[in-house]
């Protein structure tokens, strides 16, 4: 961290027990990123409600490269953050799955899911039950009657954009399945 951590404790005594505990799951929060510039954590003491006692509000602040983190624990939601270590041990939760969150993203772990090889047709030979497919890429795929999924054959028209699944055939490359794309066409 290029900032020292910053520990502010409201309404209440400051606890060396307790900010040890914070130190100690900022450096977890280190293993999970490097690149956290500045952390502070604030560790409140609501008012005495007449029918239970101090209920604590934590806030974790994370700036990191491009993004700031927060992490909020209300205390109304949770009874169990009577105790303010519970009520510290959930915001660090909070912030550790955000920041496993950024860290994919910069990863670019993300899932994606690939386009299937589309293109349009440039052929149909209707009295020989094929066609041809004219692909992004610049290459010509046959493609049998059969193999259309979605729509039939003799409504196909030179120019329609279709997507298709290709394989070997005796010769060359050819489409098993051949989908028409009809208004919703994929982007390269």
């Amino acid at each position: 961290m290029k900032l020292p951590l910053q520990v502010t404790f409201r309404n209440m005594n400051p606890s060396e027990a307790m900010e040890a505990a914070i130190r100690e799951k900022v450096e977890k929060l280190e293993h999970y990123c490097d690149q956290i510039m500045r952390c502070r954590v604030v560790v409140e003491a609501q008012h005495k409600h007449q029918h239970q006692g101090n209920l604590f509000h934590v806030r974790i602040d994370l700036t990191l490269p491009g993004a700031e983190l927060v992490a909020n624990r209300e205390p109304q939601a949770h009874q169990s953050h009577e105790d303010a270590y519970v009520a510290i041990r959930d915001a660090f939760d909070a912030m550790r799955r955000q920041l496993e969150d950024y860290v994919r993203k910069h990863r670019r772990d993300i899932k994606t899911h690939e386009v299937p090889p589309h293109g349009k047709i440039s052929e149909l030979h209707p009295a020989e039950n094929y066609g041809r497919i004219m692909t992004t890429g610049g290459a010509s795929i046959y493609f049998h009657r059969n193999s259309i999924i979605n729509a039939d054959f003799d409504d196909l028209e030179v120019g329609d954009e279709v997507r298709f699944s290709e394989e070997s055939g005796e010769a060359g490359p050819q489409a098993s399945t051949v989908h028409l794309i009809g208004k919703h066409h994929l982007v390269d």
